[in-house]
């Protein structure tokens, strides 16, 4: 099976590729770097002649409001073209769990505009909506620093490791469209300022966490719906522990 993956160079995009090859699917690596620009349209009719599959994991360059939505409304309508002409069976699409319950976060509206563009396309899809991954622990945390104080929400989330939402993707990918909505989360279910406030110690990070209901999460503020997964969610295999021991023993 040819199975394109759009936004190859990225963290999910380039684990995704490993995976795929791995277990012998012919794969077109598509990325800026790859000389594929979703945006511009560079490259993107090429990549998709053959394919059966596109999986579209691409993210901006830049996370501003206008920017972000720009490029979610711009991109989706360029790859759901080059789809139609190509003649792609199933378009897969990674988003975020919550996103319609956050509507006050720019991020999350253009997220939720991807997802419309998608579901009004011809193409036979399947959304994936995760939960926040592990990698991203620092990348909260330096978004809500003032100084050296981290203002989190005690909001709960259920957070997982992106190995486990790769996996989920390729078996999405090489499975019949559900033309729906499809959701992964972690085993655990934990407070955001908690589970940061563990991070930051686990990594002799200084800063301090300050627990704040009013915090904003990109925009958004928190309740314990937010960022957890609706009813039967896939869960993923591990744990924060599980997770942190294995990233520690890779670096």
């Amino acid at each position: 099976m040819k199975i394109v993956v759009l936004g190859a160079s990225g963290l999910i995009g380039s684990k995704l590729v490993d995976l795929l090859h791995h277990n012998n699917h012919h794969i077109i690596s598509a990325s800026r770097s790859d000389g594929v620009n979703t945006v511009t349209r560079e490259g993107l009719a090429e990549a998709l002649v053959g394919a059966e599959v596109v999986i579209d994991v691409t993210k901006p360059q830049s996370f501003d409001d206008k920017t972000v939505l720009e490029f979610f409304e711009t991109s989706g309508h360029n790859i759901v073209a080059a789809e139609i002409k190509a003649g792609i069976k199933h378009h897969v699409a990674l988003s975020t769990v919550g996103i319609e319950r956050m509507q006050a976060s720019g991020f999350f509206r253009a997220k939720m505009a991807q997802e419309k563009l998608i579901r009004e396309s011809s193409i036979p899809y399947t959304i994936l909506r995760s939960t926040q991954f592990f990698e991203f622990l620092r990348g909260i945390a330096n978004a809500a620093t003032v100084e050296q104080v981290v203002f989190l929400s005690p909001a709960l989330f259920q957070p997982i490791a992106a190995d486990d939402v790769v996996a989920t993707l390729a078996k999405i990918s090489v499975s019949p469209p559900v033309k729906g909505i499809l959701e992964v989360a972690g085993p655990e279910r934990v407070s955001l300022a908690e589970l940061v406030k563990r991070f930051l110690t686990r990594t002799h990070d200084p800063r301090t966490v300050a627990v704040d209901v009013n915090a904003r999460y990109f925009g958004a503020i928190l309740n314990d719906k937010s960022l957890t997964p609706e009813a039967n969610p896939r869960i993923g295999s591990q744990s924060f522990e599980q997770w942190f021991s294995k990233s520690v023993h890779n670096n």
